[in-house]
């Protein structure tokens, strides 16, 4: 059987199913032994069952960990994918008729569950899967702007002690490091927020903080010049539709008095003619 802990990270990896806390389908290895998987809470919609790679990674992870003991978990993972991708479709068949058996299955079960639904529950369920999709789509957003380059947020005073401390912190792994180097930070300086070392960490902080601001102006305004104006930050984009707003309205102002002393001067001129032609009527009047 499968641990709870690799499943958990075996779909939260590979983004094939959402778990949960209870352990409800039973699906077959090729073999015949029964690996337990995650299924749905009682009550809650069905879920998608495992497809033919995730059958043979939850039957093998167990063989190939104890064959390889000194492999982590990851390398564990990776050694499994590489033996699936170069498996002979004979090899891969029983896994994958499993899943096509399981849903057909899932469909009928997800049909009954949906025809006994509420429409405030229907509305419930849309809305839930709205939220999900915007989750999931903003951690994609933050995950490729950090691959095409996103600058590191600033540090704070003591992210900044810390990185310095780590090596000599007392713990012999992390956990016991960041435990120590915590108690170290508040013991010298809880009382002493004006002695000098922790007014080197604050400059230090806000220097990266200036770092961070003038790398982020670069930074995005090379996403606007490739066309990647999505990945930007919300406020920058307001802030760029703020500043294209009043360069348009001081372009209009511009032309608008551009055009005022033509019209001015135009109204002149009339005015002259208008004279012009009163003086010469008067004096036609005063003859006769």
């Amino acid at each position: 059987m499968a641990p709870f802990g690799l499943a958990t990270f075996v779909a939260k990896s590979f983004g094939v199913f959402t778990c949960s806390n209870t352990l409800a389908r039973v699906v077959r290895a090729a073999h015949g032994t029964p690996v337990r998987c995650l299924s749905t809470q009682a009550g809650g919609p069905p879920k998608r069952p495992l497809n033919g790679y995730m059958r043979y990674v939850l039957q093998q992870k167990p063989v190939v960990g104890r064959q390889n003991p000194e492999l982590k978990l990851m390398d564990v993972i990776r050694k499994i994918a590489h033996e699936w991708r170069t498996m002979s479709p004979e090899k891969k068949r029983p896994f994958e008729d499993e899943f096509i058996q399981e849903k057909e299955e899932f469909k009928r079960v997800l049909q009954r569950y949906r025809a006994q639904l509420t429409p405030a529950q229907i509305e419930q369920q849309r809305l839930e899967k709205r939220e999900t999709m915007a989750k999931k789509a903003a951690i994609r957003k933050k995950r490729e702007a950090n691959t095409m380059g996103k600058p590191k947020r600033p540090r704070t005073p003591f992210n900044i002690f810390m990185s310095e401390h780590f090596e000599e912190a007392k713990g012999e792994n992390i956990p016991a490091k960041m435990k120590s180097l915590t108690y170290d930070w508040r013991n010298l300086f809880s009382h002493q927020k004006q002695c000098s070392t922790f007014q080197v960490y604050t400059q230090l902080a806000e220097d990266d903080k200036i770092r961070y601001k003038n790398e982020m102006e670069s930074w995005e305004g090379h996403m606007v010049e490739i066309g990647r104006e999505d990945l930007i930050r919300g406020k920058t984009v307001s802030k760029r539709k703020r500043k294209a707003a009043e360069a348009e309205k001081a372009k209009t102002k511009k032309k608008a008095a551009a055009k005022r002393p033509a019209t001015k001067a135009k109204s002149r001129t009339i005015k002259k003619m208008t004279k012009s032609s009163n003086a010469k009527a008067e004096k036609k009047i005063t003859k006769t």
